[in-house]
């Protein structure tokens, strides 16, 4: 069905999504270096989380590999743009985790739901 990078690029895609509607509601895109710029932070913490829970193995796995991926896309996201100067307003981290939380986690319960029916 999907390869292993495809499932990597699903991820990045739903991280991408978040920027560009952030940026889009608050302060324009700025071109693709305004989404580069806001979006790295949180593609660095989607590699560690992809790194730590081996997601390669299980890729549909809600728990642990879904929830892995979710709380280090945002806690690694938010500590890399602290350091890097950008904002991390509560607001902004609630938005955050709920968002990556319900793609991140949403598109591997239906991928599961699918392959459950298939077989």
């Amino acid at each position: 069905m999907f390869s292993r990078f495809g499932f990597v690029l699903v991820d990045g895609l739903c991280v991408v999504v978040f920027v560009v509607l952030g940026r889009r509601t608050h302060e324009g895109l700025g071109g693709l270096g305004g989404v580069l710029h806001t979006a790295w932070p949180f593609l660095v913490g989607l590699v560690v989380g992809w790194l730590v829970s081996r997601a390669w193995v299980r890729p549909f796995s809600l728990v642990p590999v879904g929830v892995v991926l979710w709380v280090s896309t945002v806690v690694v996201g938010m500590i890399l743009r602290r350091v890097s100067g950008q904002g991390t307003a509560f607001a902004f981290v609630v938005v955050a985790f709920i968002f990556l939380g319900v793609t991140l986690l949403g598109w591997r319960g239906i991928g599961s739901l699918v392959l459950r029916r298939r077989t």
